[in-house]
């Protein structure tokens, strides 16, 4: 049996996202609860030299919208970075995936050898569907929905590995 594209993007960004949003959630309320701007967490990083929660957060939605747009071969929708405050961030998810819901499997299945060229800061990158979901959507994705959580874990909120996974 094999999985289709579709299946092995949209599903997952979308789970991705709305566990990211519940981790989130738990977060502004621990700041509340222990009397600081929540705000504050926005800011928060692993490391100095590590992007801040925010930027993470940023990242991990524009991973999802863009890797589902370049596999169906649709031009992304951009989303700006300026989000300031936790509900600002919730909206961008909301949005996120809600767009993200708007993509069918016909769009995507079959994108397995779709060439997808990229330009990058670093330079740039040439891939084909299968390659670019499986090697680099997936994995960034993750990548900074886990550094999200990481941060806040850091910060003393009490989240866990279901709250990161979700449930089915």
């Amino acid at each position: 049996m094999t999985i289709s594209m579709y299946s092995a993007s949209v599903p997952g960004f979308i789970r991705a996202l709305t566990n990211l949003a519940h981790v989130l959630r738990k977060g502004e309320a621990h700041a509340t609860h222990k009397q600081y701007p929540p705000e504050q967490l926005l800011q928060t990083r692993l490391t100095p030299d590590m992007l801040p929660l925010v930027r993470q957060v940023q990242i991990a939605t524009d991973m999802a919208t863009r890797g589902a747009a370049r596999l169906a071969g649709v031009e992304p929708a951009t989303f700006e970075d300026n989000e300031a405050g936790f509900a600002e961030l919730y909206a961008r998810i909301e949005r996120a995936v809600d767009y993200l819901k708007t993509f069918r499997p016909d769009q995507i299945d079959g994108s397995e050898t779709r060439a997808i060229h990229l330009k990058m800061r670093s330079g740039e990158l040439d891939f084909e569907g299968e390659s670019y979901l499986l090697g680099f959507v997936l994995p960034n994705l993750y990548f900074h929905c886990t550094t999200a959580y990481a941060i806040l874990r850091q910060a003393g909120v009490g989240i866990g590995k279901n709250d990161y996974i979700g449930r089915n």
